[in-house]
């Protein structure tokens, strides 16, 4: 069984302390693509949430330093219960505010998976790579090197997502290439692909790295389908197209029209 129908049938309860520019639509698509969302921040409850949640999303987009304790309470909570640890380091690198931040939790958790830019992601693990706001600058470094060098040291699987998608434990690696350009004109693309991520982890059995892959490539598929109904209609059609497209991809339309490549 596809790790997309695991989602479908078990329903998994994904626990998401993510930025108010995209909870509603981390929200939605998780609902769209079979998972079931909790968005919830407190102190009073973040222990008990991660504890019994299926996976655990941390995003720092909008950060202050109440929802740095909360991020630091869930993460460590989830690992403590063995659940599934997701961070999205938005914008590490953009200010030394938010590198730090990114480093204190990758230094006080344990990760199952870091979703991010490749300037992000080399930010995170103290390499140089330019950054503009949220987004990679130009960088003339080996994408697939630092993703392994970065899954390597902090001992989980990486994601780079770019115009190919790059998935690493660090000894095992895979490019993913599905995906579409006008998912850069919707904000949110990335923080929901980093809880889609954490959905797939849920159902994953401890193989993560298999899981990720599938779910970048799913997400892939799915965006590719809504960009092909909603051409010549705008982002804002997209958008919705691409919600739908995430309940309706079946496992047997993302497995014939995948695109992934194992470079060992």
């Amino acid at each position: 069984m596809s790790y997309l129908s695991k989602v479908r049938e078990s329903n998994p309860l994904v626990h998401n302390i993510t930025n108010i520019v995209v909870a509603n639509f981390s929200a939605n698509g998780l609902l769209a693509l079979g998972a079931s969302p909790f968005m919830a921040d407190a102190h009073e409850e973040v222990v008990d949430i991660a504890a019994f949640s299926s996976a655990v999303v941390l995003n720092i987009g909008t950060l202050n330093d109440y929802a740095i304790q909360s991020m630091v309470l869930a993460g460590q909570s989830a690992n403590k219960h063995g659940v599934p640890l997701v961070l999205d380091p938005v914008g590490a690198g953009a200010t030394s505010y938010r590198t730090a931040v990114t480093q204190k939790l990758v230094n006080e958790m344990q990760i199952t998976a870091l979703r991010g830019n490749v300037a992000e992601v080399a930010n995170v693990i103290g390499e140089s790579w330019s950054i503009k706001g949220v987004d990679a600058g130009e960088g003339d470094g080996d994408v697939v090197v630092l993703a392994e060098t970065a899954a390597r040291k902090l001992g989980c699987v990486v994601i780079i997502t770019g115009k190919d998608d790059v998935i690493t434990n660090g000894y095992n690696t895979y490019i993913a290439s599905n995906g579409h350009p006008i998912l850069t004109k919707v904000t949110g693309t990335g923080c929901l692909l980093s809880a889609v991520v954490g959905a797939f982890l849920a159902v994953s059995e401890g193989a993560s790295l298999e899981a990720a892959v599938e779910a970048l490539s799913f997400y892939g598929v799915a965006a590719e389908i809504a960009a092909e109904l909603t051409t010549g209609q705008g982002p804002g059609s997209f958008q919705i197209e691409f919600l739908n497209q995430l309940s309706l991809v079946t496992a047997e339309t993302y497995q014939d029209k995948s695109i992934i490549k194992q470079l060992r």
